[in-house]
Parts: structure tokens; C-alpha cells; sequence
């Protein structure tokens, strides 16, 4: 399909009747020549509280450079972050996910009121990342995601650090296991410099699904913040949007069922967070494409867990960079038969191309091969049962433990759970139960990362379980489950809950149930009062109200 390379652009800027659209433009320094070539909106997520977007400045620049080299005319502008790992925790956390919307509606609505050609997207921490794609989607312009990169590990006492350790330092000095000064060692090492968090934690498994997806370029989203190839990676995203639009490719030739489902694949061969599910089902949505729970468990039944990354592993976000990044994953896949491998990228080139131009690292140990993986199968699956018809998400790499009975905690948010857990009051062997803490419930269905870090901080992370209609980080291990559906604020069993219930987590079976009878369950939602609203007005309300199941992606659409 070829389109005008100023097919919207020519819309607003051309013929005597748009002079006034002229007028404003040359009012901040563009020329008449600037206006007579395609004009490129170039978005990114720069906020000054964060160090995952901190560089989004800097590479909209050499997007810029990139775009002008290539015949069109930039035209940058901003939208919004908000920081998980300052967030948590709190009920600053709640607007994370709401940020997700806002991100992608912003981005939509500037390109759409200004008629851009076609846009670059730059995105950084977790939710910018499908965010940007979304709007991407919604917009069908010729488009490129580049993710602004993973910090560098941080080192103290020849151990290396992510900030899932500064979590988890939290839990053991509250359990009285490390000092205070060793605490701040952790807090000061950890996060050497700009960048997203560095294990496979949520952006970067989010960052390597869009590069499996094919919506931004292989290799380049691998590229760590603070390496100069990521500035070299930007003026490329520049250049290659310009290509795409001369060639008149939009994300409806990328963003495919099957891409979807390579998507998938490379978020469970690496361990990726629960988030995925979330994010890939609000990026199908978007593209108007079938995708369900179900897909995500068949897939990550028949692929291998390959990555041996953080949370649960050893290497970081830059090692596997430096080890061939997600081309190899790819290599991989394709020689298991495991991807689909006539799927168009942002490059030009298939995915299958791309896997077949993976360069890995002599002797690196990030990857496994596919005669040795860390497992035979990959690292999330889905679960059904009597608490959760809707299903809900559990990531299973880097541990053994498959089944858990216990005794239910039930706790109405997560602040009281943390507190719990701080006091001691949580022994092994119980379920803790975190509800009204779903997309509607919320609102905004926060992460739960200070509860988990604190449990296995406390060396209570083997010993328990955890179920929530809340999410989980990319940063959480262990045998915890998220997204249970339908949500407590939706009337979901999960309500139903008492204190002592016998809750039975089954992944084998693929089951999550509560030993009540039916009719018990039903008697108990019979008595059931939704709560009042946390707010009643404003962006949080909104989201309450438009918000559909986790099991749907929670998307607002």
C-alpha cells in the first residue's frame, strides 16, 4: 500500500485557506520548506522524577536528526509517566496503570489534532511502554517504538543489584535479618545511573515483546540506557519511520495474530513479568485482534524457558544485551518451530530474518540452548477454578513449588498486608488474600511488590502463597497469583473470602479454588455490599467506571 508522503499533513498546512496554520508554525521557527515535507511527530515520556525515562530528551533529539536526514520534518512533544518503584506501595500506585490510558489517549489526540505523517514513539518505564504502542495502533499511521533502554546493574560487595534487591532489603531489616546501614548500602548502590529497572522485570519484557512483535527493531530496544549505541539506535528510529512511510507500512501489517503470538512466545522463554498478559491483550484489542488467556497458557506450555534473568535468575537486562539479546531468543524459537517466522517488522525485514542475523556471544551464558533450557516449558500459566472463573495469571519460572494448601489472610488492601508481614503476624504456610485492589476495585489495580519483596526479605517467600485481584511486578518470584477474575469489586468469589478458608493452588491442574461448597460461595455473595468508591470524581473515577476485567486487559476502550 502506497501512501502520499504528506498524506495528512498536506491536509493542514496547504493552499492559501491554511495560512493561519502557516503563520503559527513559522511563529516558532519553522520555514517553508520545513512545511512542504512530511511532518513526523516524535513522542516520548520525559518526566524529571524517574531515571527510566530521564534520557527521552536526549534521544528525541537524535530521532530528530534522524527524521531531517530522511527528508521529513520532527516535531516533538511529551506525555506522561508515572514511576512504579517510587510508587509502590502507596496509593500513588494506583494511578500506574491509569497512566497506561492517559499515555496512549495523549499521544493519540496530538498526532490526530495536528495531522502527523507518521510518528516515533519513545517509552521507558512499564506502563509507557504499551502505552505508546497503543496509541500507535489507534492512530495507523507508519510508526516505530523505541524503549529508551535498562539501567546498568549496580554492585556492592561483589554482589550485583536491581532494585527488586532494595525491596527485598526492605523486608529482611524489618525482619531484623540486616542493619540499617546495610539497607542503605543496598538504597545507594543499587540504581547506578538512567535507565528502566534491569532484570526481566515489566519494561524490559515489555521492550523484548514489541521487538518480537515487530513494532520496534530488533536489537535496538536491548540497547542499555547509558550506551552510546543508543543514541545511534534513535537517529536509526528517525531514519526508518521515514522508510515506512515512504512504503505506506502501518501497524495493521505488524501487528497480527501470529505476531501477537511471537509476542507471547518470547515473554515466556525469558521468564517475563505477569504484566504481558495485561498489556498484549490491551495491544490486541487495540489492533482488533482475538486473543484470550488461553493463548498465553498453550504457548507457554510448548516453549522452553530459555533466559536466565532476573527476578528469579542470574543475569541482567545489559548481560543479555551483550550476549545477542533477543535476536538469539528468536533463533531459537525458530529452530524449535516455535515462531512464526513470515511476520513483517518495522525493518523491512521478517521476524524470521532477524532471527536468522542473531549474533550471540561466544561462551555467554544468558541463553540457554535449546537441548539445555532452564525448563521445559515456559514461564507464565493460567488458572481457572472456583475462585477465579475469569481465570488469572501465575508466573511460574525460578521455582519448584507447584501446589500450596493453606489458611487464607484476607486483607482488603495492600498497605494492611504489608503491615502484617512487617509485624510478623504471617506464617508459613498461609495464603495471603489482597483484594479490592483490581482495576475497578482500585482503582487501578496496583502492583504488589512491597508485600512481596517484604515476604521473601522476611525468608517467608517459599513458605507462602499469594493471591490478589491486584498485579504483581516484574520484579516479584515466587508462588504468587494476580489478576483473579472476576475482581471483588465485581462481585468475584474472591469477596467471598474469610479468614481461615482452605485455599488450594493447583498449577499442574491449572487450578485456584477455595474448599467451599457452591452454594456456600453463592450465599456468602448473596450477603455482599460493593463498597463505596474510593473516588467519586476526577481521572480515577473515570477509570472506575470505563475499566473492563483483567481478563480483558483492562482496557478503557
Amino acid at each position: 500500500m502506497s501512501l502520499h508522503p504528506r498524506h495528512r499533513s498536506r491536509l493542514i498546512l496547504d493552499g492559501p485557506d491554511r495560512a493561519f496554520a502557516r503563520s503559527y508554525f513559522k511563529a516558532i521557527g519553522f520555514k517553508d520548506e520545513d512545511l512542504a515535507k512530511p511532518l513526523i511527530g516524535v513522542a516520548h515520556c520525559w518526566i524529571g522524577v524517574t531515571p527510566c525515562n530521564f534520557n527521552h530528551r536526549q534521544l528525541a533529539e537524535r530521532v530528530k536528526e534522524g527524521v531531517r536526514a530522511a527528508g521529513g520534518t520532527p516535531i516533538e512533544y511529551n506525555t506522561i509517566a508515572v514511576t512504579d518503584g517510587i510508587a509502590m506501595g502507596t496509593e500513588g500506585m494506583k494511578a500506574s496503570l491509569v497512566s497506561r490510558e492517559v499515555i496512549a489517549d495523549s499521544i493519540e489526540v496530538v498526532a490526530r489534532g495536528h495531522l502527523f505523517d507518521a510518528v516515533v514513539a519513545i517509552s521507558g518505564c512499564d506502563k509507557t511502554i504499551p502505552g505508546t504502542v497503543m496509541a500507535l495502533i489507534r492512530l495507523g499511521l507508519p510508526s516505530v517504538m523505541l524503549y529508551s533502554g535498562s539501567i546498568l546493574y549496580g554492585e556492592y560487595r561483589g554482589r550485583r543489584l536491581t532494585i527488586q534487591d532494595v525491596f527485598e532489603a526492605v523486608g529482611a531489616f524489618n525482619a531484623r535479618k540486616i542493619s540499617a546501614e546495610e539497607l542503605r548500602a543496598i538504597e545507594d548502590n543499587a540504581c547506578p545511573g538512567v535507565g528502566a529497572c534491569g532484570g526481566q522485570f515489566t519494561a524490559n519484557t515489555m521492550a523484548t515483546a514489541f521487538e518480537m512483535l515487530g513494532i520496534s527493531p530488533m536489537g535496538l530496544n536491548g540497547v542499555p540506557a547509558p550506551d552510546q549505541k543508543k543514541e545511534e539506535a534513535a537517529f536509526e528510529c528517525g531514519r526508518l519511520v521515514m522508510e515506512l512511510l515512504r512504503k505506506g507500512v502501518t501497524p495493521a501489517q505488524i501487528v497480527t495474530r501470529k505476531a501477537l503470538q511471537n509476542a507471547i512466545a518470547g515473554v515466556v522463554a525469558t521468564g517475563g513479568s505477569t504484566n504481558a498478559v495485561l498489556h498484549l491483550l490491551a495491544i490486541a484489542w487495540e489492533a482488533g485482534v482475538k486473543l484470550t488467556l488461553d493463548d498465553f497458557d498453550r504457548i507457554s506450555a510448548k516453549t522452553p524457558l530459555l533466559a536466565d534473568l532476573k527476578p528469579w535468575g542470574r543475569f541482567t537486562a545489559p548481560e543479555m544485551y551483550r550476549a545477542g539479546g533477543m535476536a538469539v531468543v528468536a533463533k531459537r524459537l525458530l529452530e524449535a518451530g516455535l515462531l512464526s517466522p513470515d511476520e513483517m517488522t518495522v525493518t523491512g525485514r521478517t521476524i524470521g530474518e532477524e532471527a536468522r542475523l542473531a549474533r550471540e556471544a561466544p561462551g555467554q551464558e544468558v541463553i540457554r540452548p535449546l537441548k539445555r533450557p532452564l525448563k521445559a516449558t515456559g514461564g507464565l500459566v493460567i488458572l481457572r477454578g472456583n475462585l477465579a472463573p475469569e481465570g488469572c495469571v501465575a508466573k511460574v519460572a525460578g521455582h519448584e513449588r507447584m501446589t500450596h494448601r493453606g489458611p487464607a489472610r484476607v486483607f482488603e488492601r495492600e498497605e494492611d498486608a504489608f503491615a502484617a508481614v512487617k509485624a510478623g503476624k504471617i506464617k508459613a504456610g498461609d495464603v495471603i488474600v489482597i483484594r479490592y485492589e483490581g482495576p475497578k476495585g482500585g482503582p487501578g489495580m496496583r502492583e504488589m511488590l512491597a508485600v512481596t519483596g517484604a515476604l521473601h526479605g522476611a525468608g517467608l517467600g517459599e513458605s507462602v502463597a499469594l493471591l490478589t485481584d491486584g498485579r504483581f511486578s516484574g520484579a516479584t518470584h515466587g508462588l504468587m497469583v494476580g489478576h483473579v477474575a472476576p475482581e471483588a469489586a465485581n462481585k468475584g468469589p474472591i469477596a467471598a473470602l474469610r479468614n481461615g478458608d482452605t485455599i488450594v493452588l493447583d498449577i499442574a491442574r491449572r487450578r485456584l479454588d477455595v474448599e467451599l461448597t457452591a452454594a456456600e460461595i453463592k450465599k456468602r455473595l448473596a450477603r455482599w455490599k460493593p463498597p463505596a468508591p474510593r473516588y467519586r470524581s476526577g481521572v480515577m473515577a473515570k477509570y472506575a467506571r470505563l475499566v473492563s476485567s483483567a481478563s480483558e486487559g483492562a482496557i478503557t476502550g
